[in-house]
């Protein structure tokens, strides 16, 4: 446990309960969780507000979603073949496909990470 600080109230001494703040963005994905988190699972909620470890968790399922998401939109659009070549041939199924992939990708996502 983390040892307490004091601070001067007028003639009392209270305890420096402050909450760490968190210069990092929360994204897409950390605001997802959050709102998972609050709605779904109160507890751990707040004892992660509590600790102060709320924002960086956040941040970095954040972050993990989006990298996760790039990587398997990469991997199955080349496993499918969709390349520079269909896109410069027929765009409109080139946007078609890449869609397809990344509402797949997402949907992986979200139930891996977020909704856990």
């Amino acid at each position: 446990m983390a040892e307490l600080t004091y601070k001067w109230a007028g003639d009392y001494l209270v305890p420096d309960l402050t909450i760490k703040a968190n210069n990092k963005p929360i994204g897409k994905y950390g605001r997802m969780r959050m709102s998972y988190l609050k709605e779904h699972r109160k507890g751990l909620y707040s004892v992660m507000l509590l600790n102060g470890t709320l924002p960086d968790h956040l941040v970095e399922i954040d972050e993990v979603a989006k990298r996760r998401i790039e990587e398997m939109v990469d991997h199955s659009a080349k496993m499918e073949g969709i390349d520079e070549e269909l896109k410069a041939h027929d765009p409109m199924e080139w946007v078609r496909r890449m869609n397809r992939i990344r509402a797949q990708a997402e949907e992986i996502v979200l139930s891996e990470l977020i909704y856990e």
